[in-house]
């Protein structure tokens, strides 16, 4: 199947896709501001370069695209139709990378949270998941994974 638009275009549209600062990153970085955490951006030093560091609680949390990291399950990982190989291929890479970083860092001693773009897109979720997320900072537990589906919190 072709390509609906040119080379050039479609190269422009792709350059547009932000790696840093998308605005599921950015509604859940003003929350958890608010809420009076404190992080680093994109820390260099670790593993994988986590979107948020939280040195003093040692947790790394990553804001994924559903599309791009494929959220099991969910309505926004779908496949293009156009070149599904090389799609397959490209996101076979993007999920070993991923489990990858995420295995380092818990043998380093860092506990891992992957908040989905999916439980950010609305108000009312994203609200739901920042309190997940901070409750989850507060507590021992090693691993989180946090999707439209988050968990009601436990009183």
């Amino acid at each position: 199947m072709m390509d609906v638009v040119d080379h050039q275009t479609r190269s422009r549209m792709m350059a547009g896709i932000r790696g840093k600062d998308t605005k599921p990153e950015l509604t859940l970085r003003r929350a958890l501001h608010a809420r009076g955490f404190r992080f680093r951006l994109h820390a260099p030093t670790l593993e994988g370069r986590p979107d948020l560091a939280f040195a003093q609680h040692r947790a790394a949390v990553f804001v994924h695209g559903c599309f791009w990291h494929r959220h099991e399950g969910c309505r926004y990982a779908s496949t293009p139709s156009t070149r599904p190989e090389f799609w397959r291929t490209k996101f076979a890479a993007n999920q070993a990378r991923d489990a990858a970083v995420r295995t380092k860092l818990l043998a380093a001693g860092w506990r891992v949270a992957t908040v989905w773009e999916c439980a950010l897109r609305k108000a009312g979720q994203a609200e739901r998941s920042t309190e997940v997320l901070a409750a989850w900072l507060l507590s021992e537990a090693p691993e989180l994974d946090l999707g439209a589906e988050a968990p009601e919190r436990s009183s």
